[in-house]
């Protein structure tokens, strides 16, 4: 079975392209400002990084590793260099899929992956180095069933999301045969919640992270073979104002953060750590 996903994923992979996504939602071609380089490789400890915050200085990031891993963050610097590690007490590692942070320092772990969509409830948990516990928000989706009331993959599977202005904007992953992408709001509060689509857009992949610059302009989404960027208007996060597209085919990538406006910073299941520079 893991070779028939691999298989999949590589083809996939290597036949992504932002032609559509040029033509169709009218993304520019932005390839040549960006300069792709690999900086580091991550410690051993984090072989299945799937997401990407802060660390506790400004050259230091937390990753995590997904389902199957244990409750902790992993801080490392550019290089790739182990700095420590940190349980988070109260969590659960179901499936960790993502994270963001606030300006505040709080660190928001998406425990909301569900790849063959066993799952009816999903966590995120809000946590801060010196909390005792991690606290939960807890959230379902309003259509996450078909008729026969089962699960439904294009809108019960998530793995990307970041904090912007006291809440959470989530992003389906996108297994579904219409190719939308879903986009969730979510309060930053503890609770239950149900989530209802805001908007959606038409994209030929699987998003699996995302993030917003710091000034609140621009926000990426990061696929297996692209990297796909969005104007914010009015401090409004949604579809409206597609930027750009360029493809980034570095095995499995799974996390990305923004360094500054312009330039970001990814990571793959492989272990590889990527800076990606705006010329």
């Amino acid at each position: 079975m893991n070779k028939l996903i691999y298989l999949w994923f590589a083809v996939k992979t290597v036949f992504c392209t932002c032609e559509p996504d040029h033509r169709i939602n009218d993304f520019k071609k932005v390839r040549s400002h960006y300069k792709i380089k690999k900086i580091g490789k991550l410690p051993t400890v984090a072989n299945e990084s799937s997401g990407l915050a802060r660390g506790s200085n400004e050259d230091s990031f937390w990753t995590h590793n997904d389902s199957g891993g244990k409750p902790e963050l992993y801080e490392f610097d550019l290089t790739g260099k182990l700095i420590s590690t940190k349980p988070i007490p109260g969590a659960k590692n179901t499936d960790w899929e993502d994270l963001t942070q606030d300006q505040a320092g709080n660190v928001y772990i998406g425990d909301f992956g569900n790849n063959a969509a066993p799952r009816s409830s999903f966590d995120i948990y809000k946590w801060s180095i010196d909390q005792p516990a991690a606290e939960k928000i807890t959230f379902t989706y309003s259509q996450q069933k078909n008729k026969a009331g089962s699960p439904k993959l294009p809108v019960s599977d998530c793995e990307s999301f970041f904090y912007h202005q006291n809440n959470l904007f989530l992003f389906s992953k996108n297994w579904g045969k219409d190719k939308s992408v879903k986009l969730y709001q979510l309060p930053v509060e503890s609770g239950n919640y149900v989530l209802t689509p805001v908007d959606s857009i038409n994209i030929n992949t699987q998003v699996t992270s995302a993030d917003i610059s710091p000034d609140g302009k621009t926000f990426a989404l990061l696929t297996y073979g692209k990297i796909l960027l969005f104007g914010v208007e009015n401090n409004m996060i949604n579809f409206k104002k597609p930027l750009g597209c360029f493809r980034l085919v570095k095995a499995q990538n799974e996390a990305l953060i923004f360094l500054n406006n312009t330039d970001m910073l990814i990571t793959n299941e492989q272990g590889a750590v990527y800076r990606i520079t705006y010329q």
